[in-house]
């Protein structure tokens, strides 16, 4: 039998008020002049000011410089504003975005180069042989679950090819996942980045790799996310749906050691090309892809159908992610984002070239990911 290992993340703070701990965890362990590193528009919101009040003492810097599909650019921006701060450590404040950069600011903080050096896949890449500053790490967002992630997602400046920085390093030190920082999501946002922790959740479980832990952790996720996505969009200052988006999205993360899909794929290539949030970009392709996937693994997906309360059998897993996605305000398809048809060949190019379908149910080829665009169209 092959030798598998297998590892789980970081001390997690979770619950309404866990904000509120940050600044006596940093004294603790004996830094008082942490980066916050967020995006341009938490930065204007009343969210982030409430959250320096608790930072009373320390000599809290700001970076704030993410937007969009983070960049090269904006990591060694960031990694510069922490040198002229002379920090002692980071925190991370924001959705995925701004966490991914946080992270990696922790890196080129320390280390000589370019951030995209360190992608996984670079022909030349550079080893991350220095310990990186004291990372801890607060979402504002119910989604990527980076907050608990050894990897950093981060876009090539010209290109907008997506590329994947991977170090246990990586791990923040510590998590305060705090669901009253969701509070203040509009019902779209929270739609996108709900559907990117309900994605990760069945995909990962999907995944043909072995790990009974992560399919555990899964099944669980996903059964979370059923049950309270509609409410959280819906009722948005209902705390325990917020609760349960913010777990769902954390247990999705650490599921997805396991690997992802060809949905995942899809919607990298979507960011590249089209520069559509990650997590609506999920929406639009989750239905079509598994779909396909029904096939070769109906008992998993019966199992999918178990967990999120769907009647019908795995055969109605699928119908009910369309009615879900209907429901939350996710209607339409790629051209009704503004994908255009020219762009196809693009598209395909990066999807058959992205590493996460090469752990879906069903091999994929260049033809099965022009089908899967067009047909979401």
């Amino acid at each position: 039998m092959t030798i598998t290992r297998f590892s789980f993340p970081t001390t997690i703070h979770f619950g309404p008020g866990a904000r509120k701990l940050v600044a006596d965890h940093l004294r603790d362990a004996g830094f008082e002049r942490p980066l916050i590193v967020t995006d341009k528009a938490l930065a204007a919101l009343p969210v982030l000011a409430e959250f320096h009040t608790h930072l009373a003492g320390l000599h809290v810097g700001q970076f704030d410089g993410v937007f969009g599909n983070p960049t090269a650019s904006q990591v060694m921006a960031g990694a510069a504003a922490f040198k002229a701060h002379h920090a002692d450590c980071v925190i991370g404040f924001g959705g995925g975005a701004a966490l991914d950069v946080a992270k990696l600011v922790g890196v080129m903080a320390v280390h000589a180069g370019d951030v995209i050096e360190y992608a996984w896949d670079h022909p030349h890449v550079r080893p991350i042989a220095i310990d990186l500053p004291h990372f801890v790490a607060l979402p504002t967002t119910a989604g990527t679950g980076s907050e608990v992630g050894r990897s950093s997602v981060v876009s090539e400046n010209d290109t907008h090819v997506k590329r994947v920085v991977f170090s246990p390093k990586l791990l923040a030190k510590a998590v305060f996942a705090d669901p009253e920082l969701t509070l203040g999501l509009p019902p779209a946002v929270t739609a996108a980045t709900g559907m990117d922790a309900l994605t990760h959740n069945v995909e990962s479980y999907l995944s043909p790799a072995y790990h009974p832990l992560c399919d555990g952790i899964a099944l669980e996720g996903a059964r979370i996310a059923a049950r309270s996505l509609m409410t959280a969009v819906k009722e948005p200052g209902n705390i325990d749906a917020r609760s349960d988006m913010m777990m769902a999205s954390m247990m999705g993360a650490i599921a997805f050691q396991k690997d992802l899909g060809a949905v995942h794929s899809c919607a990298h290539a979507l960011g590249a090309v089209a520069d559509l949030h990650h997590g609506l970009a999920n929406a639009l392709m989750i239905d079509t892809v598994l779909a396909w996937n029904y096939d070769a693994v109906p008992r998993k997906f019966d199992e999918l159908a178990h967990v999120a309360g769907v009647k019908g059998g795995g055969a109605a897993f699928v119908p009910w992610l369309r009615e879900l996605k209907a429901a939350i305000g996710i209607s339409g398809g790629l051209a009704q984002r503004g994908v255009k048809p020219e762009q196809l060949p693009r598209l395909v190019d990066i999807a058959a070239a992205d590493i996460c379908h090469q752990t879906n149910p069903r091999p994929c080829t260049p033809a099965d990911f022009e089908r899967f665009f067009k047909a979401a169209m």
